[in-house]
């Protein structure tokens, strides 16, 4: 079949024909329609997570899929042949025609969207999800800055926030100032302009997304107590128990952090680090949200299928980009 491989790290995203997937007892076949476009495919491409995530190579990209079912493993009992999904599975691979997928990875997409919109949401809703509602735990009337509202990942955050009940501050170019406000934000602060630490303070959560010194000035807005979360880094202790790494990387990972952790003890407030986990029961939960209204998908660009090569390229970090394979008829390619 089809698909888009990296060979080595730094190395080009070039198609080639690769084995179809092999499918375990739990997994599930699916003919892909649409995968979403991530940041995290240029950064496993150019090698930056080497030392924690050890992937094969040569390796297919791509961490969201929406598409069909084709079949299913002997102890696949959730879903059917014909079954629309959508998942960021476990076992990345998305940029194919056909991916197997754990069974505890996927859920029905949701009927009110299209593929391509699906397509958009797996990991940027599962960060924003497992940021929020397990991490921070979001309760109505407090208080979230959420950076970069017009990425991807602020999009979707900036909605479930507001869904929970809180009061959202983002930074935003001016430019996307009226449609972050139109997503649900309550405060706008113009990045290029303006300070958000100087204009911020007392806020209970921050979910941070850049790292470097705007995580540092993040911990300065927030009240005694309260928590920062980032997903740009750097990695604590905490997740190098979670990821099971070495003795070696995981005194690595302290070492990496313990500056903004000793900043952030320093202000009576915490830091920790998230790393998105796939997780078919959340995406059910986000279905029922998109259905429900209450959050909608944000697509920048839609390519073919045999643009993935381009549109890697040109990736940039606001909204989403979505490659299909669908045709103009809506059939599967």
């Amino acid at each position: 079949m089809r698909a888009f491989v990296v060979s080595k790290y730094q190395g080009p995203v070039q198609e080639a024909e690769v084995p179809e997937p092999v499918v375990g007892e739990r997994d599930v076949l699916v003919e892909v329609r649409a995968a979403g476009l991530n940041v995290l495919d240029e950064k496993i491409r150019a090698g930056e997570f080497r030392q924690i995530l050890r992937y094969e190579l040569p390796l297919i990209l791509g961490h969201d899929v929406a598409g069909t079912v084709i079949s299913t493993g002997t102890q696949v009992h959730a879903f059917a042949p014909g079954d629309e999904v959508y998942a960021r599975p476990s076992r990345i691979g998305t940029f194919a025609e056909r991916i197997a997928v754990a069974e505890d990875d996927l859920a029905l997409k949701p009927a009110s969207i299209s593929f391509e919109e699906a397509a958009s949401l797996p990991l940027v809703g599962l960060t924003a999800w497992q940021a929020l509602v397990e991490r921070a735990d979001l309760q109505p009337g407090q208080r979230v800055l959420i950076h970069a509202g017009a990425g991807g990942v602020g999009t979707i955050a900036i909605q479930l926030a507001k869904h929970l009940g809180a009061t959202v501050a983002t930074t935003a170019d001016a430019g996307d100032a009226d449609f972050v406000r139109e997503l649900g934000a309550d405060h706008v602060i113009d990045y290029r302009s303006q300070d958000f630490e100087q204009l911020l303070t007392g806020y209970d959560v921050v979910l941070d997304s850049l790292g470097g010194e705007n995580l540092a000035k993040s911990l300065r807005v927030l009240r005694p107590g309260g928590k920062a979360i980032g997903i740009a880094g750097p990695p604590d202790p905490a997740f190098g128990r979670e990821l099971g790494a070495s003795p070696v990387l995981r005194l690595a990972m302290t070492a990496l952090s313990s500056s903004i952790r000793r900043q952030a003890r320093h202000r009576g407030v915490t830091y920790e680090f998230l790393f998105m986990r796939a997780s078919g029961e959340q995406l059910r939960q986000i279905t029922t949200l998109v259905d429900q209204g209450a959050m909608r998908p944000v697509v920048r660009r839609v390519v073919g299928f045999d643009q993935t090569v381009e549109a890697l390229q040109s990736l940039g970090k606001e909204g989403k980009t979505v490659i299909t394979r669908t045709t103009e008829t809506g059939e599967a390619a």
